[in-house]
């Protein structure tokens, strides 16, 4: 593999790291509001952005490529309404898709057939998180700010289940 793709890979996947924090500082946000559904949420998609780390990672290993750890930048911690947490996952789920489609571009440039082959599936994943939040929005900005409605997502998003992709058994995730 190229350094160049190595370096930019490694860089994803302390990004992908990254990710799961904020998304456990989300958790105990939102848990501390008294919405423990929407912290269960946020606590699954930690696991997901760990998996997704951590397929890189294995990639990485499996391509004789060098794993560097990265630094875990800070994070922020209070929001100012349940709205804005959301708000703000779209807002980093789209980042991620934009790192995702710049990594997509070097693999073409670099004419690595095998790395662009893998990163389809973060393409596609992608997609669906940056929905995910959407539809989240959507349906807060439609209750606005009423309680009841509120506390009947936060039990629907209770019910949030996390299977591993079968992608992560390959690059020894799982």
């Amino acid at each position: 593999m190229d350094n160049k793709m190595a370096a930019a890979l490694n860089k994803q996947m302390g990004r992908e790291l990254w990710s799961g924090y904020i998304y456990l500082q989300m958790e105990a946000y939102l848990t501390d509001l008294g919405l423990p559904g929407m912290g269960r949420w946020m606590r699954l998609q930690y696991k997901e952005e760990e998996v997704h780390g951590m397929m890189i990672y294995g990639y990485l290993l499996h391509a004789g490529a060098k794993v560097e750890m990265q630094p875990i930048p800070e994070i922020k911690g209070e929001w100012d309404s349940v709205l804005e947490v959301w708000e703000n996952v779209l807002a980093h789920e789209q980042q991620v898709t934009a790192w995702i489609h710049e990594l997509v571009d070097l693999a073409r440039e670099l004419d690595d057939k095998a790395t662009y082959n893998f990163l389809q599936w973060y393409v596609a994943e992608q997609v669906e998180e940056e929905a995910n939040a959407q539809g989240v929005i959507d349906t807060l900005k439609f209750v606005k700010s009423d309680p009841q409605s509120i506390l009947l997502m936060d039990r629907e998003m209770a019910g949030r289940t996390f299977a591993p992709p079968p992608e992560a058994a390959e690059y020894g995730v799982i």
